[in-house]
């Protein structure tokens, strides 16, 4: 089996009330642990590199390695490019062999936005590969993208119909109140499924997109902090959250920060346990492990995509 794209994983998932994971990888160990746990539950996957980790750890070793997982397990597996904020960083992806790109002009005007999405989706839809765009602006920091909250804005429904049809782009993200990073939120988080359920009914059967959607799972904060690490404020968007999203038109949910607290969580642990330990081996192994009983729990009680592969 070769990589797909994520349209026919999109269409099944939206009629069956459930969303694709969208986990952002780095290293070998980050890709096993996702692709084991989707083995084990036979979900469909999205793996997905931001620019930053096309910077750390090179296109080509990734893609390779995701090529690897698919030859693996079998499963259903597109890769797609994170937050492309450029058309030559799309393009780029593109030819590499992306199966999936992300153009994110949201910090643009709304006329430029629609200017540089149709650009991308132009070459990308010749070479059969499938565009995800951003109207409105998630707050918070994650690799390159860095809003802070006084620009962050939720989506305006009335602007998709016109973004959609101008641009012919094939998933959208929309800012509902997600938020980058681990520390989303002062207060009680809220979710505003009035902007989703306006924009589904506006675009109807289209695959709506998540981002910022990590749940900072509380348990591995506590290793972390009780193994020397200080994350006092860390919040998350409650799983009941997503889970209710996924039934509705969200096809794709982005989970990148819950996953490095899981590494950085059993990385410290072991660490902390057995201080004379040098080998990689020996602490990633748990990483790894910790990595996969994140995305089993993501995939069965969050995504609801556990069966669908």
């Amino acid at each position: 089996m070769a990589l797909v794209t994520t349209k026919e994983m999109f269409a099944k998932a939206y009629d069956g009330g459930y969303a694709i994971g969208a986990f952002n990888v780095n290293n070998m160990e980050m890709i096993q642990g996702i692709v084991e746990a989707g083995k084990e539950e036979h979900a469909p996957l999205i793996l997905q590199v931001s620019s930053g980790a096309r910077k750390y750890a090179n296109p080509r070793y990734l893609k390779k390695l995701v090529e690897a997982a698919v030859e693996d397990s079998g499963l259903p597996i597109a890769l797609h490019l994170d937050h492309g904020d450029t058309f030559e960083l799309c393009k780029s992806a593109i030819d590499d062999g992306f199966t999936s790109v992300m153009i994110d002009a949201s910090h643009h005007s709304f006329e430029e936005n629609i200017k540089l999405t149709s650009q991308v989706v132009k070459y990308a839809h010749d070479k059969g590969v499938v565009v995800e765009a951003e109207l409105g602006r998630l707050a918070g920091i994650e690799d390159d993208v860095n809003v802070s909250a006084e620009n962050a804005m939720y989506t305006d429904p009335d602007q998709v119909e016109e973004f959609v049809s101008k641009t012919g782009v094939d998933s959208l993200a929309i800012a509902i109140g997600t938020s980058h990073g681990a520390f989303k939120f002062k207060g009680d988080p809220k979710l505003r499924f009035d902007i989703l359920e306006e924009v589904a009914r506006r675009l109807p059967k289209f695959p709506i997109v998540l981002h910022g959607a990590s749940s900072v799972i509380p348990e591995y904060v506590d290793i972390i902090q009780k193994n020397g690490g200080s994350m006092p404020g860390a919040q998350g968007v409650p799983e009941e959250m997503l889970r209710k999203a996924a039934t509705l038109a969200v096809c794709k949910i982005n989970i990148d920060s819950d996953l490095r607290l899981a590494f950085t969580a059993a990385i410290r642990k072991h660490m902390n346990e057995n201080p004379s330990h040098f080998d990689p081996r020996q602490y990633l192994a748990p990483a790894r492990e910790l990595i996969k009983q994140a995305v089993k729990h993501k995939l069965v009680n969050v995504l609801g995509c556990n069966g669908k592969a």
